[in-house]
């Protein structure tokens, strides 16, 4: 049983609708209705409960002692409705024992039932909760699971998620559990996430909803889970590899980090799926499609931020300005700089990761190719190209990535070709040849088993910088 929430924010006080929900207004036939009555009447009532007026029952909740009134109790909840309008004896008894529920807890409530106020916070929401699910006070209930949706952090999403479970709160659970599968790659990282039962690892990162920039995380999550604790958790591992999706890995982490597992090497069934994964690719890509199974279906996380990122560039000048345009939230913000000015550069996405390959610095055409990193908002260098160019054509064919063509600043190569990939293979169409001065109009396929370039049929107009898509 989950007995602590994690909250993170500050105390707030919370006031309910209460009964002043009541629109004004005239019912055909009847007497004017207004619900400064009820406010006035209810405010009437409690003060004579302080004084102890005309109060019919004693509430006891271990050693306090709340006085009320029955009729008041019975008309805001259901539980003391049925109490004390049905053949049970409390129906009759001047003094009630309320068992589960501490006496701090039920004063605030009985308040509540008064005054229509209460105060929800991180020191009493694990304990109103499930008293106010108790005496079926449903308003109190949805303002507790509202205060714990919005504490929501990946450091307590687990823990809120089991205590939504505990209590049978649908939605606040399926909150929690969106949550947790948001922010994988954070929460993976935190105590929540270690004492997780196998069946919950296992609905967590079996889900196709789980955002991580790249499988490596769910492969990560699955040892350090096992690691944690090794001797009881071992005999798990076949399980938990089950819903790695392997084939999703890049060759080179596939052998150079699974294969050298150790908890990998030890245990047939997960060289099984690391067969799996090597000879998934191994196939040529328009042939991987043959190998269908749960690990070769990509994760379509709903809550991946969709955006559009505009690097580099000229103003007029090369410059090193990144920014971002996130279509859910309709707006431009910046992200951390390149490391040197670029325009005319290739740009594409890899792996969770964007690439800016060559281009102009402003006084030269660079040969370097830098990565962002949008987890830590970060720029790095990778190994340079081996030619120097800018307006060139790149994309991603399999794990490789491809620099195509350009200008180097002095011999007359075709650049400003538009690059394409389809059907396993990869397609540079049009272009200016700088030797001819002239847009082409042809088209050219590479293909990556044979390791060869050919032409397929040209377009019927000539055209270079044009847009492709496959």
């Amino acid at each position: 049983m989950y007995s602590s929430v994690h909250v993170i924010t500050r105390r707030r006080v919370t006031a309910l609708p209460g009964f002043d929900s009541e629109e004004d207004g005239r019912d055909p036939g009847m007497h004017t209705f207004t619900h400064t009555h009820m406010r006035k009447a209810f405010r009437l009532m409690n003060d004579l409960r302080s004084r102890r007026m005309l109060c019919d029952v004693l509430l006891v909740a271990g050693e306090v002692e709340i006085p009320a009134h029955k009729v008041v109790l019975a008309s805001c909840s259901p539980y003391f409705c049925a109490m004390f309008t049905g053949e049970m004896s409390e129906s009759k008894a001047p003094r009630v024992e309320i068992r589960d529920m501490d006496g701090q807890t039920l004063t605030k409530l009985v308040d509540y039932i008064y005054t229509a106020q209460i105060e929800v916070s991180e020191d009493n929401v694990q304990v109103l909760l499930p008293a106010a699910s108790l005496l079926q006070l449903m308003d109190v209930r949805q303002v507790c699971c509202e205060f714990l949706q919005a504490q929501l952090h990946p450091t307590n999403c687990l823990g809120i998620r089991a205590f939504a479970d505990l209590h049978a709160c649908t939605d606040l659970l399926n909150h929690a559990h969106a949550y947790a599968e948001q922010h994988f790659s954070e929460v993976m990282q935190g105590e929540e996430f270690m004492s997780l039962s196998l069946q919950q690892v296992c609905s967590l990162i079996s889900s196709d909803k789980l955002t991580v920039s790249t499988e490596e995380k769910v492969f990560e999550a699955m040892i350090a889970w096992i690691k944690h604790d090794k001797e009881a958790r071992l005999e798990y591992m076949p399980k938990l590899m089950e819903h790695v999706r392997l084939p999703l890995l890049s060759r080179d982490y596939l052998v150079q980090i699974v294969e050298e597992e150790a908890l990998i090497k030890n245990n047939n069934t997960c060289k099984d799926f690391l067969i799996e994964a090597m000879k998934y690719h191994l196939l040529p890509a328009d042939q991987r499609h043959l190998i269908k199974t749960d690990r070769t279906r990509p994760r379509t996380p709903v809550s991946l931020p969709k955006v559009m990122i505009v690097v580099g560039g000229q103003a007029p000048k090369a410059i090193r300005s990144v920014e971002c345009y996130d279509f859910q939230e309709d707006r431009w913000y910046q992200v951390a700089d390149l490391p040197s000015r670029r325009c005319r550069a290739g740009v594409v996405f890899m792996a969770g990761k964007v690439y800016a390959v060559g281009g102009f610095n402003g006084s030269l055409r660079v040969r370097t190719v830098d990565v962002y990193d949008g987890v830590r908002d970060h720029w790095s260098a990778v190994p340079s190209m081996q030619e120097r160019r800018s307006t060139l054509g790149a994309a991603v064919l399999g794990d490789l990535l491809y620099a195509v063509g350009g200008f180097d600043g002095s011999t007359g190569t075709v650049m400003q070709q538009m690059m394409c990939v389809f059907s396993g293979k990869l397609y540079a169409v049009g272009g200016y040849d700088g030797a001819s001065r002239q847009c082409l109009s042809t088209v050219e396929e590479y293909n990556p088993v044979s390791n060869k370039w050919g032409y397929v049929a040209d377009m019927s107009t000539r055209r270079s910088g044009a847009g492709t898509t496959g």
